[in-house]
């Protein structure tokens, strides 16, 4: 059994970074599966029901903002993905990451550059994970409007570093990524 992993949110200002696990079976059509960012939010929707019905397992992991700002974020990236694997309820036998090498977490793992258009279960892992963030990002905007979070997702857009500096940075916010830490001296 072979399991992808990615992740999403990694350069955010705001959020969680989140990562998702996923075994699909032999025969799964990877037709409309592949890299998250060059699908629209629509097309990743319609993915992320399809890949959640039919996979034989698949988990989410994620690693708070104020977890981002102790320990940093490539180390909070393989944590979230550490958790996801975690939350698998089958063991895979073969575990694929998107992107660079991470240390410790699974005995047969290999790294793919650009993971998520080479291989469908990595891809999507990375319509998992970016559905999920974009769903909790949604959510943020309910509890704090004033920043858009339901816009940018988090992103240093125009618009949201334009509420930062109106308001200053909200409990989701990572304060140690420079435009927020920047703009927080000021509050």
């Amino acid at each position: 059994m072979i399991c992808g992993i990615d992740e999403a949110g990694r350069g955010c200002l705001a959020g969680p970074v989140v990562a998702a696990a996923v075994i699909l079976p032999k025969d799964f059509d990877p037709t409309g599966i592949g890299d998250s960012k060059k699908l629209t939010a629509r097309q990743r929707e319609k993915a992320y029901e399809r890949i959640v019905r039919e996979a034989l397992s698949f988990g989410i992991g994620q690693c708070t903002a104020e977890e981002i700002d102790k320990i940093n974020i490539l180390r909070a990236t393989h944590e979230a993905m550490r958790r996801a694997l975690a939350a698998l309820t089958l063991a895979p036998e073969l575990v694929l990451v998107d992107g660079l090498p991470v240390p410790n977490l699974h005995a047969n793992c290999r790294n793919l550059i650009g993971g998520d258009a080479l291989d469908v279960s990595i891809g999507a892992a990375s319509i998992l994970a970016k559905v999920t963030r974009d769903r909790l990002l949604v959510a943020y905007d309910i509890q704090w409007p004033e920043y858009g979070f339901a816009g940018h997702k988090g992103y240093g857009a125009a618009t949201h570093l334009a509420a930062l500096d109106k308001h200053g940075p909200c409990p989701i916010h990572r304060r140690t990524f420079g435009p927020v830490a920047q703009l927080a001296l000021r509050f």
